[in-house]
């Protein structure tokens, strides 16, 4: 019987995981739409770029809730594992945000400095810390 609830639990953890994995394939998309649209395929109209918009931000709140359903998945390792390397990257991002508004303020940052840095250093960090994680409780 045991068996049996762990191969339907490892099964659903599949289904969340290809889920989150579609959704994360969507909003990329709809980003790289919403991003690049303007500038080579309708030719700055404004409502076409809010509708890219609009709909990147929807395709956001779905991957949110796959995310959440994707953690409900997971055993509780695992759980506790991504919800340390959560917790590390927000405060990563929290710090380092707010170090940046404060630096550019004093006019310390460097105007080819770009905000859309922070995304890949928090991946980064997110990444390092779940592999961190896992040799950890391995």
């Amino acid at each position: 019987m045991q068996a049996r609830d762990e191969a339907a639990s490892y099964r659903d953890s599949n289904r969340a995981t290809a889920r989150l994995a579609l959704w994360t394939l969507i909003w990329v998309a709809t980003l790289a739409v919403a991003r690049f649209g303007p500038e080579f395929v309708w030719d700055s109209q404004r409502v076409a770029s809010w509708a890219a918009v609009a709909v990147n931000v929807l395709a956001g709140v779905a991957w949110i809730i796959a995310f959440a359903r994707f953690l409900l998945a997971l055993d509780d390792l695992w759980r506790k594992i991504i919800q340390n390397a959560l917790a590390v990257a927000f405060g990563t991002g929290w710090v380092a945000g707010f170090g940046y508004v404060v630096a550019d303020d004093a006019g310390l940052v460097a105007d080819d400095l770009h905000i859309a840095i922070f995304p890949a250093l928090l991946g980064v960090v997110y990444v390092i810390a779940v592999i961190v994680g896992w040799i950890r409780y391995r």
